[in-house]
């Protein structure tokens, strides 16, 4: 199987947003993953992980949620302050929902894409806003996957929201998202009686996933691909195509 990477832009109510299309170079239809960017933005690393979950069968679109800081709008891992400070001046209210939802449109548009079969993930800031799609945009995708996402406590409020199946990745020891925290995300869940499945990694910190961030955890991260690869097979590949 070959990979085709292409940028692509988006319209939004404001503005075009550049976004980055991976597809496999295969005839038949496919399922869709909507990959949400990192605190640092477009990273390499993100474009690699878009590779690797094209090479499992899904057309891959990355859209970058800073396109109104274009064009510095990228960073290296050591540069945390200054990613932090570009990720608290994204709006999160009606914009972020209309930029997710345009990037979900234009998924649904290809004709190479089952429109029902669109899952979403996403780490650090993107495994947050995987959270809010599902709880904001729920109709429109089929299944979401957050790595080490910070939820904002409007988002655990939507929960009651969220019409489809739920996956959550933690680090046990990760400093910005602490135990109590993601108990009580889970105890949302359970009263709710909704979907989902939580997996703490005990020995793994915020990032574990990323390769080439301090807190990466090869174990943990191995076993979180093996999972989410399994999520998506079951939610996403053996749904009917109809």
């Amino acid at each position: 199987m070959r990979i085709a990477q292409i940028e692509v832009l988006i319209p939004t109510p404001s503005g075009e947003m550049p976004s980055i299309l991976v597809t496999p170079t295969q005839p038949q239809s496919q399922p869709a993953i909507l990959l949400l960017m990192e605190a640092f933005g477009i990273t390499p690393h993100l474009r690699d992980v878009a590779v690797r979950i094209a090479y499992e069968g899904y057309t891959v679109l990355i859209p970058d949620l800073y396109y109104r800081e274009l064009p510095n709008n990228k960073f290296d891992y050591d540069e945390v302050e200054a990613a932090m400070a570009m990720m608290w001046r994204l709006d999160f209210g009606q914009p972020m929902e209309n930029d997710i939802k345009a990037a979900l449109m234009y998924l649904k548009s290809l004709p190479n894409v089952y429109p029902d079969k669109i899952g979403v993930t996403g780490f650090c800031l993107g495994g947050g806003l995987t959270f809010f799609t599902a709880g904001k945009l729920s109709n429109y995708i089929a299944a979401a996957a957050s790595f080490y996402g910070m939820v904002l406590d409007e988002w655990i409020e939507a929960v009651k929201d969220m019409t489809v199946p739920v996956y959550l990745f933690f680090g046990g020891q990760d400093p910005f998202i602490p135990g109590d925290r993601i108990r009580q995300i889970e105890t949302r869940f359970q009263e709710l009686n909704k979907e989902y499945t939580l997996k703490v990694y005990p020995n793994a910190g915020h990032g574990f996933f990323c390769n080439e961030r301090p807190d990466y955890n090869h174990p943990a991260a191995e076993d979180a691909w093996r999972e989410l690869m399994q999520f998506f097979e079951k939610h996403l590949h053996n749904l009917s195509s109809g």
